[in-house]
């Protein structure tokens, strides 16, 4: 009997492992690919400009590259950076937006544009190869750079529409000098770019389209001004040391993603909403995920008006004042962020309501769901829990707070390399 039963532990065993190889062996990585000449490649998928259609394709998109397998937990990252065909697929990027601003395509359906130059010695008159000249032509363009560089800009770096600003593979600074203005335009994605120390310029005529030019009063110096502007993605950058925000978003700018970016050194960090009597921005949606939020913080990360604001799953390991401030009776959305106080025992409160009475802001929608306060955080939650409200605040599921130091971990520009995975 003992020697029939170990016969059929033996044949179990046998059987379990061989079951177990052969899933392994199929494996999930190359779900979705199929051969093209030179390997796997994702099949193309032609653009649908519906909202559902779109998100299916993403997903479709997602998976194509082992979406479920990359491992970091940030959607945006497991969606492209698996691919060591990266420089091959650059505009896939474009399909892996999240957020509020996950429809900007930016220049994903225009042709490439290659900054060979990082001069700007003429903003009326760009010489072609420049960035400048870039960013103002009419058509789409996805902008790449041939070469490591600093770009010291004259005046703001005014955009067109439809276009991306790819920096990966290349170590592109815009330092010095102006920065970038995003104003009364749409669909832009700006990826990978080291941004700081921007200056107030202006006072000058400044080229905009090949067919306009015009007269520009004094710009405040910050690293991203998005006016009037919609589907607006700022995605993997550094930015610091600016004489006033470094990403700031007004007068009616709506459907904007701010992701995977490295802040520091800086005073007032981001204001979202004009002003308190600019009721346009009621319309405004902003997205604030996957953030590294640094050294030498002070406020505003967000400081918000008016609008709708979904902070979800970003690292705030410094700020002296506070971290997310408002008024004019914003809905802030928390969700799985990781709040680090710092040792002064008077900046502990995450939240600050910006010259406004208690008998005000009570009502106003700020919440915290899953947040994980370290050194004594606390926020300060109010109004009733309108679902409608958080609903408009809300535009994609968080992950667990636990998460979030792996999905930051890459916040800021990537080191990108040839036939390798970012």
């Amino acid at each position: 009997m003992a020697f029939k039963s170990f016969l059929c532990l033996l044949f179990l065993l046998t059987f379990l492992f061989a079951t177990s190889f052969a899933a392994a062996a199929s494996g999930p990585s190359k779900v979705g690919v199929k051969k093209s000449g030179d390997g796997e490649q994702p099949e193309a998928q032609p653009y649908n400009s519906s909202m559902e259609l779109r998100s299916i394709k993403n997903s479709t998109e997602r998976r194509k590259l082992g979406y479920f397998s990359c491992g970091t937990g940030n959607p945006i990252d497991d969606c492209w950076r698996c691919d060591p065909n990266w420089l091959q697929n650059r505009k896939r990027l474009a399909d892996c937006g999240i957020g509020f601003g996950r429809n900007a395509i930016g220049g994903r359906d225009g042709r490439f544009y290659v900054v060979t130059d990082p001069g700007d010695d003429d903003p009326v008159n760009p010489r072609p190869g420049t960035l400048r000249h870039a960013v103002i032509q009419d058509e789409p363009l996805w902008i790449i750079f041939k070469r490591d560089m600093v770009i010291q800009l004259k005046q703001e770096l005014i955009m067109n529409s439809f276009k991306t600003i790819d920096g990966r593979g290349a170590n592109v600074h815009i330092a010095n000098g102006a920065c970038i203005t995003i104003q009364f335009i749409s669909n832009v994605i700006i990826h990978g770019l080291h941004i700081h120390d921007c200056k107030p310029t202006g006072n000058a005529m400044v080229r905009s389209s090949p067919s306009h030019y015009g007269w520009r009063t004094m710009a405040d110096g910050d690293a991203i001004s998005i006016f009037g502007s919609s589907q607006i993605w700022v995605d993997h950058n550094s930015l610091s040391h600016c004489a006033d925000g470094l990403v700031d978003a007004v007068m009616g700018s709506t459907s904007i993603t701010i992701s995977n970016n490295h802040f520091a050194h800086h005073n007032e960090v981001m204001l979202l909403g004009h002003s308190d009597s600019y009721v346009n921005d009621k319309q405004m949606q902003v997205t604030i995920a996957f953030n590294h939020f640094g050294e030498g913080l002070i406020q505003r990360m967000p400081r918000c008006r008016h609008g709708y604001f979904h902070v979800v799953n970003n690292d705030y390991t410094h700020w002296e004042m506070y971290a997310i401030g408002g008024s004019a009776s914003p809905t802030i959305n928390s969700q799985g962020n990781r709040y680090l106080a710092p040792m002064n025992s008077f900046a502990k409160e995450v939240t600050k309501r910006v010259e406004t009475s208690q008998g005000v802001w009570k009502n106003w929608n700020w919440r915290s769901e899953g947040d994980l306060l370290l050194n004594g955080a606390y926020f300060t939650p109010s109004g009733a829990g309108a679902s409608a409200s958080y609903a408009r605040a809300s535009s994609l599921g968080a992950k667990s707070s636990s998460m979030v130091g792996a999905i930051t971990a890459s916040a800021g520009p990537l080191s990108c390399h040839k036939s390798t995975t970012c």
